[in-house]
This record gives structure tokens, sequence and C-alpha cells, in this order.
């Protein structure tokens, strides 16, 4: 009490301007990290990292577990061990994954993963000038949109408003009768959210996605020219350039499922040599799954080598893919019966160690 006596106004105006400046940095920083990355660095850092520690449960899940005990302590454990992580292999909602809720009547995505992907799609694929033009104005829209078909019906829209005003008549000389046809750029957007959940095979859906790439290879090209005339240029531009990665990525993987395997290699690997400063899309995975297909394994290691690196983020992929390689080298000469006798090589128990290290990671791959 003594102390808090000799506390002056001023103290209490210092503590309160201090406190003041704290959360507006804290603010600041989370509306950075949410423009970048999509999600919140606070929220991220509390399903990752607090909440296991405090041993935090969803209540969703507990209320739609099984009766058993035993139920109830898995889903608890693997809620708990939950990470965020953004899936590259992701596959189409329209050709593949609804081809699963038709065959079992299960939905295999959650409202969680519906969530996760909403912010991608806002991330990647909007921008602050999208009220600009009708088209992308009805596309912000859509990706917010919970309600498969109203994304869907949205997408339609798009394209047909985008149709509409596609021929402005233009008069080439002011007191003249003669017109002049100009054609506008379609909506690259909509063919990627066509492509993605409306396409029901993967034939479709690339179809869907080239006539997306013409229309967002035109939008690159001229945003690219107007990106350094001020900073919503440069907004459309980064808007541009996201949109044109994710459609020649997609294309690439509707290669691979149509087994033009080679054909996804090249593409994906022009991919990383045109745009190599973008790794939120982890092409490199992509990469890996189609080489290990390939049975490229020298690719492969060249890949990894570049890739896994301690200070880099981990993924599932790159951490299974090493354990795979490692485990694949001493295969061949591995015996339980030497290895009792005389213990584990070093490169037996680099293998060992890569696999827990996988296994860690994301323990739900081998299940």
């Amino acid at each position: 009490s003594m102390f808090l006596n000799t506390l002056t106004p001023k103290f209490y105006v210092a503590l309160t301007g201090t406190s003041s400046l704290i959360s507006g940095l804290i603010l600041i920083f989370e509306w950075w990290y949410f423009r970048k990355y999509g999600t919140s660095f606070i929220e991220q850092v509390s399903v990752s990292h607090l909440r296991p520690l405090l041993g935090g449960v969803d209540n969703n899940s507990s209320n739609n577990s099984n009766s058993s005990n035993g139920d109830s302590d898995s889903n608890r454990q693997s809620v708990s061990e939950c990470k965020v992580w953004r899936n590259p292999l992701n596959l189409f909602r329209g050709a593949e994954y609804n081809r699963y809720t038709w065959v079992t009547g299960r939905e295999p995505l959650t409202y969680y993963d519906m969530n996760l992907s909403a912010q991608d799609h806002q991330t990647f694929f909007t921008c602050d000038s999208d009220h600009l033009r009708p088209a992308d104005a009805i596309m912000q829209k859509a990706w917010r949109e919970r309600n498969p078909q109203a994304r869907i019906s949205a997408a339609h829209e798009a394209l047909e408003i985008n149709e509409i005003r596609s021929r402005v008549e233009v008069p080439l000389i002011a007191s003249s009768t003669i017109w002049e046809i100009k054609l506008l750029p379609k909506c690259a957007t909509a063919y990627i959210l066509l492509a993605e959940e409306e396409a029901t095979t993967i034939a479709e859906a690339e179809k869907l996605f080239k006539q997306a790439l013409k229309a967002g290879d035109g939008c690159y090209r001229r945003s690219q020219q107007l990106q350094h005339h001020g900073s919503q240029y440069e907004a459309q531009h980064r808007r541009d350039t996201n949109v044109l990665v994710y459609i020649k990525r997609r294309l690439a993987m509707c290669a691979r499922r149509l087994g033009r395997t080679r054909e996804a290699v090249k593409m994906m690997r022009d991919l990383m040599k045109e745009f190599p400063l973008l790794s939120m899309f982890n092409i490199h995975e992509n990469l890996l799954e189609a080489l290990l297909e390939l049975q490229a394994y020298a690719d492969v290691q060249a890949v990894l080598a570049k890739y896994d690196d301690i200070s880099l983020p981990k993924s599932a992929t790159i951490c299974y893919t090493a354990a795979l390689l490692k485990a694949r080298a001493v295969s061949d000469k591995f015996s339980p019966e030497a290895a009792s006798r005389r213990g584990l090589s070093t490169a037996e128990m680099n293998a060992v160690e890569a696999i827990h290290r996988a296994v860690e990671f994301n323990p739900h791959v081998p299940k």
C-alpha cells in the first residue's frame, strides 16, 4: 500500500500510454499477418501451442463422439494435437470430394476445413479494388458464401455479367456513327470456382481451368504493366499473380490425375522457375508427389535437399518423403538379425530418426 501511495498521476498516464501503444502494435501485426497468411496469428498460436498445454477440448467433438470412454479419449487427444496447415495436395471438391460423398453418404470436409479454405480464397483471389468491377465484386461475396450451390450460382452470374458488359460501344470519332466493339477480360476466378466445385470429372475441371488460364493470363499481363502506378494497381497485380499461379498449379495436378505425369512435372518445374518467390502455394510438394509416382528418386532427393531445411516450416509431405528415401536407401541390405548383433549403422539410425520425426509431426498419416 505504501508503494501505491507514492505513485504519481504521471505514472498512470505513462502506463496507459504504454499499454495502448503495445495494443496498437499487436493489432497492426495481427492485421498484417492475416493479410499475408489468411489466418489469425493469435488464433493459430492458441490452437497449435497453448491449447494442448491447457488440455483444451473442442465441445463439438466431445458432444458428437461415441458413448464409450475410449472413443472420447481418442477424440480429445486428436483435437488437442490438431495442427493448422495449408494442404497443397487437396482434392477437387466437385470431381473428388463429392464423389466420396456420393459413394459413402458422408461429408469428407468439416466446417473447420471449409473455413480455412474460405480464408485462403479470400486472401489469394480478392483485393481492395474488387468493387470497381461488378464481376469481381460478385466473386468477392461468392468466396465468403458457405452454401455450395450459392457459390456456383454466383460464379455463373459473374460470367454472365462479364459477358453482357464485354461488348462496350466506343465511338471512334465523336461526331460519327462508327462504333468499335471492345472486349473486356473474362472473370478468371469464376472459372476457378466452377472448376473446383461444379465440374464432376477431372477432364471437365481441366477444361474450365484452361479457360481460367486464358482469362487470368490476360489480367496478369495488364496489371504487370500498371503495378508501379500506385498501391491499388500493386494490389491488383499481386492478386492476379496469385490467381495465375493457382490456375497453373491446378492444371498440372489435373494432368497428373489424367495420367500425364511427366507433363505435370514439367509444368510444375516451369512454374517454380517463373515464380520462385511464391512459396505459400508449396508447389514443391505437388512436384514431390509426381516425382515419387515416376519413381524418380534422384530428382526427389534433389528437391528435398532444397526444401528439407531445419529453418523452413515442415510439412507431412516433406517429413514422410525424407523418411521414405532414407529407409529405401538401407532397406535392401537391412537384416533384423544382423542389426541385433552389430547394432544399427549410421544410415539406419538416420532412417529411424527420420521416421520418428515424420510420425511426431503428423501421427495420423500411418493410420
